[in-house]
């Protein structure tokens, strides 16, 4: 039997491009992402209890991610009047709308382009995938949970704000890491750095793990 999967991108790779259906109207992907960072996710169906949560929990975090300039869009493999009467049941029974596109992928061109599809789950159901996606365009994180397991929200928006803060600064973030916590400074990679690095004030574990604080 051939696999349902086409392409899987990996972590560096540019987001792959499309133009697509979506609750909001035709959106042309390079266009939604230009000058802001994206999360793109899919979910297995509408009209389901474990997506009606996440979804849910995507819209109500609205002000955060407007606020760390990521615009978020969903997909699942469903007609746009299936997520049209979604949207609305969601916000009759709980007030809570779903106002991020969501595209209608009943052609599984998106999905088959993220990978989204894994036949070991589901022919026809896309997984619970997460892509981190820069305003450059690369893909910077990816998640990937089955269709029985909701995500973790606290995580994806730390996960972000990690992957900004980094890129911002140019250090990393260790384990566990918060906003306030201590950054990791890169190691030194010449000996005269390396003099320098035990000369400074930072908080330095090893030579070459050091933190700083922003």
């Amino acid at each position: 039997m051939e696999s349902t999967v086409t392409y899987m991108p990996r972590i560096g790779d540019k987001a792959p491009e499309f133009e697509a259906v979506t609750t909001t109207g035709k959106l042309k992907f390079s266009d939604y992402n230009k000058g802001s960072w994206v999360i793109l996710f899919s979910h297995p169906a509408d009209f389901t209890p474990v997506c009606t949560t996440e979804l849910s929990a995507f819209a109500q975090d609205k002000e955060f991610f407007a606020a760390k300039n990521t615009k978020l869009i969903g997909l699942s493999i469903d007609s746009i009047h299936s997520h049209i009467a979604w949207v609305n049941a969601v916000q009759e029974k709980t007030g809570i709308l779903f106002e991020f596109p969501i595209i209608a992928d009943i052609d599984m061109k998106v999905a088959k382009l993220y990978g989204m599809l894994q036949p070991g789950e589901s022919e026809t159901a896309a997984v619970r995938a997460v892509f981190i996606i820069d305003p450059e365009g690369s893909v910077r994180l990816i998640m990937y949970y089955p269709l029985n397991i909701g995500r973790n929200m606290e995580e994806i928006k730390r996960a972000l704000v990690a992957l900004q803060t980094a890129s911002e600064n140019s250090v990393a973030c260790p384990v566990n890491w918060k906003p306030g916590d201590k950054v990791i400074v890169p190691a030194p990679k010449t000996v005269e750095a390396l003099a320098e690095r035990k000369a400074s004030n930072l908080e330095m574990v090893d030579w070459y793990l050091a933190k700083k604080s922003l």
